[in-house]
């Protein structure tokens, strides 16, 4: 089974309530020998009543732990999480720096400067809009920052609307895709298929619920060839959700790989 690289848990992640614990049962009942543990850091946001920050050396200390709790027959893989601002760039990388990662993620979890979980006002945006200006962030993030190994969930942007037809399509934007897989390519990181994005197009019965294949095709035309999966998992039972299915998405659009990173470097995994 390939490596889940995305999951959250209550100890560090704010927004999240499954333990170390659930989670490694998790992960052992589904037979997984490795999955990556990538905790919420947000620099400078917006003020909603939640600590998005933790301490780093606790959270390294803490996973010595948990290491070992998990045993030999389940690797443990120690990340990060980074929500990207323009003007926190440079501290993203600083901080990223600080303890030793095995992986470190970037995110766009705003727009515009506000929570688009809790503040909806950006889906008034016409669709085709909204996408080009979000997928330019991602341009932006990518191109700003150099500490990072994965891009995570390009299509959360599309995740709390309204409109079920929405979807993040390569062709709505094909420069700001285009700019967005240059700069990933161009610093050797990784590309990630978030799955938690599947899963919620299904549970609101959206009228497309896998990634635009034009997306991922013109990834790979491109020269793009990381490709990561993870789960987002926040909530006990939500690990690898939807894998099997993206797995055989991928398989069928000919991706023969997908990728890990320990101590900051690629390992690549036959799907």
């Amino acid at each position: 089974m390939v490596t889940d690289g995305h999951n959250h848990t209550k100890h560090f992640s704010v927004d999240a309530e499954q333990t170390i614990d659930e989670l490694i049962t998790s992960a052992k009942e589904l037979g997984f020998t490795r999955i990556g543990i990538t905790e919420h850091f947000e620099i400078d946001f917006p003020e909603d009543g939640l600590d998005w920050q933790f301490d780093l050396n606790e959270y390294n200390e803490t996973f010595k732990t948990w290491k070992k709790k998990a045993g030999n027959d389940l690797e443990l893989l120690k990340g990060i999480e980074f929500g990207y601002q323009t003007h926190v760039a440079s501290e993203i990388d600083r901080t990223a720096s600080l303890i030793p990662f095995d992986v470190v993620l970037l995110s766009v979890h705003l727009f515009r400067g506000k929570d688009f979980y809790a503040d909806r006002d950006c889906y008034k945006i016409p669709a085709k809009d909204l996408h080009k200006e979000y997928i330019g962030m991602m341009a932006e993030m990518c191109e700003n920052c150099s500490n990072f190994d994965v891009a995570a969930h390009y299509d959360y942007i599309n995740r709390y609307t309204d409109n079920l037809s929405d979807f993040v399509t390569y062709w709505e934007c094909p420069k700001e895709f285009d700019r967005f897989f240059e700069a990933l390519i161009s610093k050797n990181k990784a590309l990630e298929i978030n799955t938690k994005s599947i899963q919620k197009h299904k549970e609101r019965g959206f009228s497309r619920t896998l990634p635009d294949p034009d997306i991922l095709n013109r990834y790979r035309k491109m020269g793009g060839n990381m490709i990561c999966l993870g789960s987002d998992s926040h909530i006990k039972g939500s690990l690898a959700v939807c894998f099997n299915e993206a797995v055989e998405y991928l398989k069928s659009l000919g991706f023969t790989e997908t990728v890990y990173f320990k101590d900051r470097k690629p390992y690549f995994e036959t799907l």
